[in-house]
């Protein structure tokens, strides 16, 4: 139970640090104009320092399947990680509509092609990076594995999160569709881009590694 415990607590911090970091309200700005990448990629490090040693601080369904892929996270706990990830995420959605109160939100005009790539390289460099830095016997301890990770998805979010908004996470993309960043109709992207992303970066771990 503790490691659902914190796969639920990680995503929470990372939807509602993105949330409160890129949505503008009158009384609850967001933050100063370029910074949120860093916001979000410093929370989610944090995160996966915290919650590593516990259950393996994945906080993203996409890096769950690749892990279970890669053979090191059991199938039952699977689903229960997406379920945790996902409720985290709807529940930080609730935190955020009460301090964004009143804020005016415009979905992100997909150009369906560009942002489905993205989202697929995107999701394979941080998926790869993951598997790369905290799944490795020679690195196992490492210190640097969560610096990695968040800096990640800060490079993702600064390089292509005016295309896709820069998920690269499908219980980010359903946080950002149920607070209206991104339309429910364009969730497909996200959830494709993510697991196509995430299922290649597996694979390719597995060609590079195949003494682990």
């Amino acid at each position: 139970m503790n490691k659902y415990i914190t796969e639920f607590l990680g995503t929470f911090f990372l939807v509602l640090t993105i949330g409160m970091a890129v949505i503008d309200a009158p009384n609850s700005p967001a933050v100063p104009a370029g910074t949120a990448p860093i916001a979000i990629g410093a929370i989610l490090m944090v995160m996966i320092y915290a919650g590593g040693h516990i259950s393996g601080a994945h906080y993203n369904p996409a890096v769950t399947v690749a892990v279970w892929m890669r053979g090191k996270c059991e199938v039952k706990d699977v689903v229960p990680y997406m379920v945790s990830q996902i409720a985290g995420a709807l529940l930080a959605c609730l935190v955020i509509q009460y301090f964004k109160a009143g804020a005016v939100i415009t979905p992100i005009a997909h150009n369906a092609t560009a942002s489905l790539l993205v989202e697929v390289l995107f999701t394979f460099a941080l998926v790869y990076v993951v598997l790369n830095t905290a799944t490795v016997d020679s690195k196992s301890g490492n210190s640097f594995y969560g610096l990695a990770i968040g800096f990640t998805v800060t490079a993702g979010a600064y390089a292509v999160g005016s295309i896709s908004g820069g998920a690269f996470n499908p219980a980010v993309a359903i946080g950002i569709s149920f607070l209206g960043l991104s339309s429910w109709g364009d969730i497909w992207i996200y959830l494709v881009g993510n697991l196509v992303g995430a299922v290649l970066a597996a694979v390719v771990f597995k060609m590079q590694n195949k003494e682990e």
